[in-house]
């Protein structure tokens, strides 16, 4: 870690600071910071290489990307300059242009995800999908309490909540995918659940009131949040307290096709990764395996996770 005067002399360079800012908010790739700051690709790694050395930014590899956020450090002396720095210039109009570019390419990654699950509304029982697979689905269940209110959070068509619909007393499915939700909402008419409800809405931003569902469920949905760490934070936000959470999803693996074929922002999570989404957000009595190892490459494996509130 570097002493006060070189974090000092990391700070007096403008561009450092806009990376700095933009970091604050959401971890980006070095194409993203590109993008968002309109600079070439070589002149940011540069300026990365110096923040890192200095322990600002921390990277971590997903595959062929690199992506860069700002290091855990918020009590120590070089956080609290980087941070009067960063806020110094909050309201200067380039760091509101940079902002506006940074919305613009959080909105290009939440597209790619919904283009994807609206092309495959209504197939996803039928197609391959990673990680879906009644093995893992049966551990899932086994966790299952009859008779509450539950939130299935990134559901897709719901396959899950309208097995859950025959004994729960209300099932509230959120997904981000128009098409989706039209379909779902079809099915569950079609099936005659009542009890089944389908609304538009985002993982980490769900539409419903704090302290309101007895079990939050995603099911395979962290993997395609922008900030998973949020996600887990807003499943905690509306669940009742004694509240369960429970998750299912890939462990982390380097199938890189995966960000092509079925829009995944994360190459899974490895155990701890998915312990400390928990922690953090509040949660206790946290409980993280491995469930199951499909047979077929890429042998994708699944995790299960839970928590109470």
């Amino acid at each position: 870690m570097a002493d006060s005067w070189d974090i000092l002399k990391l700070l007096s360079d403008s561009t450092r600071v806009r990376i700095l800012s933009v970091l604050a908010y959401e971890e980006l790739s070095v194409a993203e910071l590109q993008e968002v700051l309109d600079m070439g690709q070589s002149r940011i790694s540069s300026h990365l290489s110096l923040l890192r050395q200095g322990g600002l930014v921390v990277d971590r590899r997903d595959g062929k990307k690199t992506f860069y956020t700002l290091s855990d450090a918020s009590e120590s002396t070089n956080y609290n300059l980087m941070q009067t720095a960063c806020t110094s210039v909050a309201e200067t109009r380039q760091i509101k242009q940079d902002f506006t570019n940074l919305k613009r390419i959080l909105e290009k990654r939440k597209r790619k995800a919904e283009e994807y699950f609206n092309s495959v509304a209504g197939r996803l029982g039928k197609n391959y999908c990673p990680g879906r697979n009644w093995e893992a689905i049966g551990h899932f269940l086994l966790l299952l309490a009859p008779k509450i209110k539950i939130a299935d959070l990134g559901a897709g068509e719901g396959l899950i909540s309208q097995l859950l619909a025959r004994r729960a007393d209300q099932v509230i499915c959120i997904d981000n995918a128009p098409k989706m939700v039209d379909f779902g909402s079809q099915l569950a008419k079609k099936n005659g659940f009542t009890n089944l409800i389908y609304k538009l809405g985002d993982i980490e931003s769900v539409p419903l009131k704090d302290k309101s569902v007895d079990l939050a469920l995603l099911s395979q949905a962290l993997h395609h949040a922008s900030r998973p760490q949020k996600a887990v934070e807003e499943a905690y936000r509306i669940l009742k307290p004694g509240g369960q959470v429970i998750i299912l999803d890939l462990l982390e693996h380097q199938f890189n096709k995966a960000r092509e074929l079925y829009a995944d922002e994360w190459l899974g999570f490895s155990e701890n990764n998915l312990y400390q989404f928990f922690k953090v957000a509040g949660f206790r009595q946290i409980e993280v395996n491995v469930v199951s190892k499909e047979l077929e490459e890429p042998q994708f494996q699944t995790l299960m996770g839970s928590a109470l509130k």
